[in-house]
């Protein structure tokens, strides 16, 4: 056993942490481990090949769908949500472009508003979660917010402009939101374990969502059935350490486009980061990072270039990668 894996096992079992954490050096895996249960009833242990939601780690992804639709020419960052929406969603200005979308810069107001400062476990959504299954259906909560400010004029994080995207991006493709990712993300990626599960349909290979490091209770009732534009895909370990290099060897977009969206656009102090599209931006160095924090999910992924290094916390607890993802910052910088 080396120093970073005792390191982290010792971590792992002060917090009780349920999940996996993989680290890539170089060419080389320096550390690939699970830990905890996948599903406490039935005391199945997760493994490095388990599926874990991965929250906001979604918005990625559907930036990529969306990028990938405007290298087609089906949209363009310019074009607007109004002219994709129609008469759905009136509340959201006319001006809003697919730009200020992905770049949480559109001001529209949001149906999960994290400025709300909610505990991560309250009961949030407004409608049965079994109804929330496709796109179209995210209309029923997205509806009725009034916009927040001017579009372009700040950054503010926005759920509902990524559940608008999947809208637009379903729209302007023909196909399923759902479908738009696995075709034009997840398979030029190499992602064969990544997509977008039900919680109704559980599989073998899937982590539940657990709120507490030590309690039964899942967040089955917590979250949209299926995941959306703006977060509730799944994945594992293997797929998040392909998409990194898929991403940027120009597989999914390409490398003029991906260089467009991991170019700063809001500096974000309150979280000690930048933003460009669809991606967290360190805020001095050319590190990438996603992240997803939901009811029984956290997650965080971080490819830095310069150091020639990935590494990747997945946890089935609403809070559980953060110490672990704390330490890794600190013993790999």
């Amino acid at each position: 056993m080396n120093e970073l894996e005792a390191s982290v096992d010792a971590l792992a079992a002060e917090t009780q942490f349920s999940g996996v954490v993989r680290v890539d050096r170089g060419d080389g895996v320096a550390l690939a481990k699970a830990y905890g249960l996948a599903h406490r009833g039935a005391n199945i242990r997760n493994t490095v090949e388990t599926q874990f939601a991965i929250a906001s780690g979604t918005k990625a992804l559907t930036a990529l769908a969306v990028v990938s639709l405007i290298e087609l020419g089906r949209l363009d960052l310019t074009t607007t949500a109004r002219s994709v929406l129609g008469s759905d969603l009136p509340l959201i200005d006319d001006a809003v472009t697919v730009e200020q979308l992905l770049a949480h810069r559109s001001g529209i107001g949001d149906y999960f508003d994290e400025d709300a400062d909610n505990d991560i476990n309250d009961y949030v959504l407004t409608v049965p979660v079994h109804e929330l299954a496709d796109a179209e259906g995210y209309l029923r909560v997205l509806d009725g917010y009034p916009t927040k400010f001017a579009p372009g004029e700040r950054f503010s994080y926005c759920n509902g402009g990524y559940a608008v995207l999947a809208l637009i991006a379903e729209r302007a493709s023909g196909i399923s939101f759902h479908e738009l990712v696995m075709q034009r993300v997840c398979r030029p990626a190499g992602m064969a374990d990544t997509g977008f599960l039900r919680s109704d349909e559980p599989t073998a290979r899937a982590a539940l969502g657990y709120l507490t490091k030590d309690g039964p209770r899942t967040n089955v009732f917590h979250l949209p059935v299926r995941g959306g534009g703006d977060g509730g895909s799944y994945s594992t370990a293997a797929d998040i350490h392909s998409f990194w290099p898929a991403l940027f060897a120009g597989n999914i977009v390409s490398t003029d486009w991906v260089a467009e969206m991991v170019r700063p656009r809001s500096d974000v102090p309150e979280e000690k980061m930048r933003y460009g599209l669809g991606f967290w931006l360190d805020p001095t160095g050319d590190a990438v990072r996603l992240e997803g924090y939901d009811a029984g999910v956290s997650f965080r992924t971080v490819h830095d270039p310069a150091a020639g290094l990935i590494y990747t916390v997945f946890s089935n607890t609403s809070a559980g990668a953060w110490p672990i993802t704390r330490h890794l910052a600190e013993v790999l910088a």
